[in-house]
């Protein structure tokens, strides 16, 4: 008797397995790759460069001061007294510490200065993907292109949405051979 009843749950649950996966429509989509047809893109990098080669040039002329300074430094040592050499030293570490951490707040600064740029272009991607996903009945759709962030292992070519999703931004796919 418990393998008979073992038995019909067993069938249940495979025929309810069968129900469920023919429901499943799978796909996945490349961000990145999509990101790259998008004209907004150019102008983020543009921006993002731009402002990374303003706070370049601000570095340089910290660099610029620091150096001269200890040039001057250098060359009048020997002739300053204890107190003054002392004062200098300590100007010029202070300098260096000044630069260290405008460099390290110079890279962070530009990190957000670029995720702020892109969050616009990411959610009309994130929105063209739904649009996309709902039109075609997709159930399930995973990031894929983005190596060490991959959430997909494998999948077959012809489950690849970004072409439908570049379609949905107006932007020409390109050819199958490119």
């Amino acid at each position: 008797m418990k393998k008979i009843i073992l038995s019909l749950i067993v069938i249940i649950n495979i025929s309810s397995f069968k129900s469920v996966s023919q429901d499943l429509k799978i796909g996945y989509t490349n961000v990145e790759y999509i990101l790259t047809f998008l004209p907004e893109t150019k102008q983020v990098q543009s921006e993002v460069s731009a402002y990374g080669t303003q706070l370049q040039n601000q570095l340089q002329s910290k660099i610029t001061d620091f150096q001269s300074k200890a040039d001057v430094f250098q060359k009048s040592a020997a002739t300053m007294t204890d107190l003054i050499r002392a004062d200098k030293q300590e100007e010029l570490q202070n300098l260096q510490a000044s630069i260290q951490k405008f460099q390290a707040e110079a890279q962070t600064s530009i990190a957000q200065r670029e995720a702020d740029l892109f969050k616009p272009l990411f959610e009309k991607i994130s929105n063209a993907i739904n649009v996309v996903s709902e039109r075609e009945n997709f159930t399930h759709v995973f990031s894929a292109g983005v190596p060490g962030v991959d959430v997909l292992l494998y999948a077959k070519p012809t489950d690849d949405i970004s072409n439908l999703v570049l379609a949905e931004l107006g932007i020409d796919p390109p050819s199958p051979n490119n």
